[in-house]
């Protein structure tokens, strides 16, 4: 998109500049199409370093390189000083790094009933009280304070020298207060037609850079193309955070408004927020003033006659906060209040349903579990079932096109995984033109910056879904927090707005047990993830004990050999009972006795792979929380590498999920657990006596008090619990010396 540089150049201060970045410009501007006069213009704005006719001299020179200066350095040193593109509304393609949001007007003031706001000169002059107000305002009493009384002429113009910048607040104030209304005492004598300038924002004493300001508390705003009314009624208005409204002298005012920002870079921004505001609201503003070491005019001072002095301080909102706040709320573009009345007997329609009776078209559904749920394996299942408009665990799908945002696995990985869900499912790939992938991996962005990038791939294409898997690599802010969140999960309202497609996510549990939590309070992080989603699906895993694990891998194994033998044994019907079929050893023997031994071993490894495949399934328990339809049973399903299977049968229907007990019964399992170990210990430990402690050979019971210092009743009792005897008048293992009499 093409820039008009012109209107950029008012973005870059040419003062803080070096010399190869200004001819840069210049280069940049011929090579663009411009005249020298442009950047001679421009140029001027750097009072102390601008000479005339030296940017036509250096025009000439300029004659093309291979490798020429373009105009995309100029907008990039705009940009570097804290510029942003703007672009209308209407026809406008969003760029790579837009953020989605309306773009507000910000403005607050109708110059058609514009009316002046008079400004009136202090009726008892007092130099020193307005300078002492001024300091006492602005700055700290420790805080150095720079200024300026020396100047020098040139072109008719005063220019101001470096001036001071080594005294504090405290210091001048004090001073000024003991200077008997002489303030060329304390701060030098100045030109009556020069006048004096100051400083706004605090210097660490070594200089009067940008660098050297140790505070950005304010930023300058200056007008000089309208009545001095107008400037003060405009200012009123908007409600500027004006520390400081100080009169030049001559035709503006010079408003010290607070920033308040924390480093140099949101200063910047701040500031160029600050000036489109201003120009938004017919203020043009003199982009030459956005420095935050930038001089300004000192009050108490006289002009070429004419006073420069404080109109008024603290003005407006408080707080830069306060303001911006305020400006955005005035131009919101929320839509206005509806009656009812209107609408009751002309409702409009429901959108129409993505998955039956859980999800709407243009909604948003998150799925919630822990890392061995295979979420992402679900999540794949469910872009296959839109594409092919199948069910998906046991729901009925749409068919239509849908995205899968891939933010964690390498792209082949991924395309892997998909080809595994769909010959695991068993379904023919007949509409895979219905999915694309957007691989991420290594390249994924916050929330709000990819959600434009997002819109804008996704603007042409139809799709019904966006699926993004997982939101943790692109969340923006603490999870823990509602604000942040809030603000992070309204990104995906604006996919849905701007694209009419549903928004699916996935999101991992909170630490901990979740089975006594209601299912939307198990993901992780701020409650704004169980209240912002209209479908939210949740999955906890079920507690399978050894038994019901041994059934179902006798199950798999059985319906494996089933497969196997309607395959390749005619009438094998003849060879298998009833019973049979429901027993893997039995089905096993069959085999062996009706099949080649090559084919009885090719069958074996395959049988192997069923039972590793059985071992290693969970069984998972789905709840949800819906906005839209009615809530639903708990499904119970078995998550069989790579795909999820409803229990059908309902094996799984009674058994309770992890952490699901009653705290009274999870506290005598514990105890059972903690006693049957304690009597482990217990009985290695006199063991290990027995073993030890008379260097191998059998001990006496007074040998095994003295090794584990306990009473010898205690001693005859464990023997007794343990299967231990005296035999002449030393410990054995019962029965291990039968051939020999016991000691009475």
């Amino acid at each position: 998109m093409e820039h008009n540089l012109i209107e950029i150049l008012d973005h870059i201060d040419p003062s803080i500049l070096d010399y190869q970045e200004w001819v840069n410009v210049g280069m940049g501007l011929k090579e663009a199409g411009y005249t020298a006069s442009i950047w001679d213009d421009w140029s001027s704005r750097d009072l102390r370093r601008y000479h005339p006719g030296e940017c036509f001299k250096k025009w000439d020179t300029f004659r093309g390189t291979a490798k020429p200066v373009t105009a995309g350095t100029i907008v990039q040193m705009a940009k570097d000083q804290g510029w942003q593109p703007e672009y209308d509304k209407e026809g406008k393609e969003l760029d790579w790094n837009d953020v989605i949001g309306s773009k507000e007007d910000f403005v607050v003031v109708d110059k058609n009933w514009l009316e002046g706001k008079e400004v009136t000169e202090p009726f008892d002059w007092d130099p020193v009280g307005q300078l002492v107000k001024y300091l006492e305002t602005l700055f700290e009493a420790s805080e150095n304070v720079g200024y300026v009384t020396d100047s020098w002429e040139k072109d008719g113009k005063y220019l101001p020298s470096k001036g001071a910048y080594d005294r504090t607040a405290g210091e001048l104030i004090q001073l000024l207060n003991k200077c008997n209304g002489d303030i060329g005492k304390v701060i030098g004598d100045y030109k009556q037609e020069a006048g004096a300038w100051i400083r706004f924002n605090p210097l660490d004493g070594k200089g009067v850079k940008n660098e050297n300001v140790t505070d950005f508390r304010y930023a300058l705003v200056e007008s000089d193309d309208m009545p001095i009314d107008q400037q003060h009624a405009i200012y009123r208005e908007l409600e500027l955070p004006i520390a400081c409204l100080v009169h030049s002298g001559k035709k503006s005012l010079h408003a010290i408004v607070r920033i308040e920002a924390g480093t140099y870079e949101e200063y910047r921004k701040r500031v160029d927020y600050l000036y489109n505001v201003c120009k938004k609201n017919g203020l043009k503003v003199d982009n030459q003033n956005r420095n935050p070491s930038r001089l300004s005019r000192m009050p108490g001072i006289i002009r070429n006659g004419q006073k420069q002095f404080l109109v008024d301080t603290n003005i407006g909102k408080e707080s830069w906060k306060e303001w911006q706040e305020w400006i955005e709320s005035v131009n919101d573009d929320l839509p206005e209040p509806e009656s009812l009345n209107d609408f009751w007997n002309n409702l409009p329609n429901l959108a129409p349903s993505l998955i039956d009776r859980l999800l709407r078209q243009g909604h948003k559904m998150l799925i919630a579990g822990p890392s061995k749920a295979g979420k992402s394996f679900a999540l794949i299942e469910l872009c296959a079932a839109i594409a092919e408009g199948k069910e998906w665990l046991g729901w009925k799908c749409a068919q239509g096109k849908i995205m899968y945002v891939n933010l964690e696995l390498d792209r082949a990985s991924c395309l892997h995984r998909f080809k595994d869900v769909y010959e695991a499912l068993g379904w023919a790939p007949n509409s895979l033109q219905n999915i694309d992938i957007w691989n991420l991996r290594g390249k994924s962005v916050p929330m709000d910056k990819l959600a434009p990038k997002l819109i804008r791939r996704a603007q042409k294409k139809n799709y019904i879904a966006i699926v993004i898997d997982p939101i943790y690599k692109v969340i923006t802010g603490d999870e823990n927090s509602a604000d942040q969140m809030a603000h992070f999960t309204n990104q995906f309202d604006k996919v849905c707005t701007e694209l009419g497609s549903a928004v699916i996510y996935c999101h991992h549990h909170s630490k901990g047990s979740q089975g006594n939590k209601r299912s939307m309070d198990r993901a992780s992080g701020s409650g704004v993830f169980a209240r912002d989603p209209d479908a939210l699906l949740d999955l906890i895993e079920l507690e399978v004990n050894d038994n019901l694990l041994k059934n179902e891998e006798n199950n798999a194994v059985c319906k494996a050999y089933e497969e196997y033998l309607k395959k390749y044994v005619p009438n094998w019907e003849d060879e298998v009972s009833q019973d049979d079929l429901c027993s893997a050893i039995a089905l096993g023997n069959i085999c062996n006795k009706i099949l080649k031994p090559e084919q009885f071993k090719n069958l074996g490894n395959k049988i192997d792979e069923v039972r590793k495949a059985a071992r290693q399934r969970t069984a998972w328990r789905i709840e949800g929380t819906l906005r839209e339809f009615p809530k639903f049973s708990p499904k119970n399903i078995w998550f069989d590498y790579p795909v999820h299977n409803i229990d059908n049968i309902g094996v799984l229907k009674d058994i309770e999920a992890d952490g699901e007990a009653p705290p009274w019964q999870k506290a005598m399992d514990k105890r059972k657990k903690n006693a049957k170990k304690e009597r482990s210990s217990k009985k290695e430990e006199f063991e290990n006596a027995i073993n030890n402690c008379n260097f191998g050979e059998p001990p006496t019971k007074e040998m095994l008090c003295e090794s584990l210092g306990i009473a010898p009743r205690t001693v005859e009792s464990r023997m007794q619990e343990y299967g231990y005897e005296v035999i002449k008048g030393k410990i054995y293992k019962k029965g291990i010396l039968d051939n020999l009499p016991q000691e009475t």
